[in-house]
């Protein structure tokens, strides 16, 4: 049988030959030479191979180059460029090994190298967490600062898993000393709110009641360590006695978490005295009795309300080393506060000051407030105004900024509700302030005070009012001290503008740290109020007595009486913000004599009412009063009486301002009566006729403070 070769021509003998040759020089040749060597059948391929005519081809349509013709005779088609295929030996200058790869070629291309798949642990953020808050909680075990604690627990972020740092600081307090339960109990009171929601409180408990047949597997007294831990909790009113209710109903009867919430209840919580109970069972952080604390407490603050010294006191809670019982400070304060009226501005300054230093914590302060509304009844037994009192202390509280409540759960009580009230008052009179300041619509702010229906917090309003004004140009101030003019006569009582300003002044030394002359601008509020008749002279005595002795707020007060004591002081004050209505008071005054003087030569009456409607000053209205009888007196009409009448009817003038026009008259009728000789007895008939039909406060004088008038009313 003829070899393999014998198929072959000599010209394709040759090339075969020299294929041969160099593959076997590229084989021995160094390395990097060729990463890929090629075999001769790919030689040979590069070449297409002519087929000699051996009969008919029968695959005319198939382009030689692409056909082989095997040992059989038979034509069989291989790929494109002649590699592959049956019968055929592949391209050239391929090899069967495998091609070796030398990293220190130049020509190296790492992306030649083979992939491998490497394995990899996907890491659970929630087992991440575990980990991290065992460390958290020895190291709390080991150096007992829940400042660090509180910190680190804050910086580890993951605030959604919170409530298996619950489960997991009381399960491993469990399995130790007695030491380290007290300590997780003081730990969860410090957390509560400020770092950890109540709620996740709650739902931490919960999973740990769940898990208490686990727990009972390798704890022995499970059962009744657990239980002791859920009474703490809410002796430290950190759970809601509900709640041991509402997870009766979700678990089984058979459970040991069932029979932890029947301890919980029966053994700790139903005994009597069971608050100092449960808070000396396990020897107490401070290793002293619940009723030496509440005696030191006691003692420290009376000897504060004598000394007045409130670093001095600080100290002192702070050396009591009891913060998850820092609301019993907060609440005897204000029983104290209640109790010495004197004492209540240097009560309000001392937990002021704890909040700030941070001595004193928000959930704590929301604690001792929520105690003390418990309690309201029993304490109105001693201090019948006890209620009223303390109703007054929480705007107060608020405003100054110490006092933030919680949201209400459903088991908070009244304070919190009252709270959320407050919260939204406050953020809804921000906008209404805001609008104000662009608008300069004062009856459309009215309407929103009124439509909040919070009279009793009026103080805070006008607090916020001024110190916004403060932080803003002149214009913005002018309009403040417009408006307080208005409020006053519409809707806020003198009572409601004297605590405003005393909690303006209480503050003025925050207020003086953002901005910079804070206490001459308020003395110029306090001055303008009186020259405006929104306080009289004898309340600025009322509001410093209401002040602690050589405050900002009481050098405040002095500088007021000093700008009021000064000559031309109402024509100063009313210009005290470089114009502002000091200006508009005068324009309004010309715009009043043009819109009667037209009235009366034979003007309309509705007309005359939308020209005083348009000048958009209700609380300047009673100089509409005044003028219109000055000018009955001068011209001998009538007529503006009825003017005054239809103005009364439609509410455009209200009773105040037309008592207010006719005090003015009443004041100045020595003047006047030099330029009208029966001045007074046009006036006499013109109170007797306004008296009839209704216009006026009786008695005559009641609703402006004397000697003030005169001032404002330059005409």
């Amino acid at each position: 049988m003829a070899t393999g070769e014998g198929f072959l021509t000599g010209e394709q003998r040759k090339m075969l030959k020299i294929a041969s040759q160099n593959a076997e020089n590229l084989s021995s040749s160094p390395k990097g030479l060729s990463s890929s060597p090629k075999s001769p059948s790919q030689l040979f391929s590069e070449h297409h191979l002519k087929v000699p005519a051996a009969g008919k081809a029968t695959n005319a349509g198939i382009a030689v180059r692409h056909v082989r013709r095997s040992h059989s005779g038979k034509l069989v088609r291989v790929k494109k460029d002649g590699a592959g295929g049956k019968g055929t030996w592949g391209k050239l200058l391929d090899t069967d090994g495998e091609s070796h790869i030398d990293r220190s070629d130049p020509n190296y291309d790492s992306g030649e190298e083979p992939y491998q798949l490497v394995g990899a642990t996907i890491s659970d953020p929630l087992d991440d967490y575990k980990k991290a808050v065992v460390s958290i909680i020895e190291e709390y075990f080991s150096t007992g600062d829940v400042e660090v604690a509180a910190s680190d627990l804050r910086e580890l972020g993951s605030s959604e898993y919170h409530l298996y740092f619950i489960k997991r600081l009381v399960s491993m307090a469990m399995d130790r000393h007695d030491k380290e339960k007290e300590m997780a109990s003081v730990l969860l009171s410090a957390l509560y709110a400020d770092v950890i929601s109540p709620s996740q409180i709650r739902d931490g408990f919960v999973i740990l009641l769940e898990s208490a047949d686990d727990l009972a597997v390798d704890i022995l007294d499970a059962v009744d360590i657990l239980a002791l831990f859920i009474a703490r909790a809410v002796v430290d009113d950190i759970l809601p006695p509900a709640l041991l209710t509402r997870a009766k109903k979700t678990l089984p009867e058979s459970s040991k978490g069932f029979q932890v919430l029947q301890t919980a209840e029966k053994s700790y919580l139903s005994a009597p005295h069971h608050a100092e109970l449960v808070e000396r069972k396990w020897g107490g952080s401070t290793h002293i009795t619940v009723e030496e604390v509440k005696k030191k407490i006691a003692d420290l603050l009376r000897e504060y309300v004598e000394s007045g010294d409130a670093v001095e006191a600080c100290r002192c809670i702070r050396e009591l080393g009891v913060s998850f019982f820092h609301h019993e400070v907060v609440k005897r304060a204000l029983v104290l506060a209640m109790e010495i009226r004197t004492a209540e501005p240097l009560i309000l300054k001392l937990l002021k000051e704890a909040s700030e230093e941070g001595l004193i914590s928000s959930s704590q302060m929301a604690k001792g407030f929520a105690r003390l509304t418990e309690s309201l009844d029993d304490l109105a037994l001693d201090i019948p105004s006890a209620k009223s009192l303390f109703l007054s202390l929480i705007p107060k509280a608020i405003a100054e900024g110490w006092l933030e409540f919680m949201k209400s759960s459903g088991e908070d009580g009244q304070v919190q509700a009252e709270d959320e009230k407050v919260k939204r008052f406050k953020e809804e009179v921000v906008t209404i302030i805001h609008e104000y300041f662009l608008s300069d619509d004062i009856p459309e702010l009215i309407r929103s005070l009124e439509d909040l229906g919070m009279p009793e917090c009026n103080p805070i309003f006008l607090k916020k009012l001024i110190t916004l004004a403060m932080d803003r140009k002149n214009r913005e101030k002018e309009m403040a001290s417009v408006l307080l003019s208005a409020l006053h006569i519409e809707i806020f009582s003198t009572d409601d503008i004297v605590n405003g300003f005393v909690m303006l002044l209480e503050s003025a030394e925050d207020t003086a740290l953002d901005i910079l002359d804070a206490s001459n601008e308020l003395a110029l509020f306090l001055a303008r109020a009186v020259i405006d008749d929104v306080l009289a002279p004898l309340n600025l005595e009322e509001i410093g007595s209401k002040l602690p002795p050589n405050c900002s707020g009481s050098e405040t007060v002095r500088m007021a009486r000093s700008l009021i004591a000064a000559r031309h002081a109402g024509e100063r004050l009313l210009r005290c913000w470089g114009g502002g209505t000091g200006w508009a008071v005068e324009d309004a005054k010309d715009k009043i004599l043009k819109l009667l003087e037209e009235y009366e030569s034979g003007g309309v009456v509705g007309e005359a009412c939308q020209c005083i409607r348009d000048l958009g000053m209700p609380f300047f209205n009673h100089e509409v009063v005044k003028k219109a009888l000055v000018m009955a007196m001068e011209k001998k009409n009538d007529r503006m009486l009825d003017l005054l009448q239809v103005c009364f009817n439609e509410g455009l003038i209200t009773i105040n301002q037309m008592t207010k026009g006719f005090n003015r008259i009443k004041d100045g009728m020595d003047d006047l009566a030099l330029d009208i000789p029966n001045a007074e007895e046009k006036f006499s008939f013109y109170v007797e006729y306004a008296q009839k039909k209704g216009w006026l406060l009786a008695p005559l004088g009641s609703s402006v403070a004397d000697g003030s008038s005169n001032s404002v009313a330059g005409t």
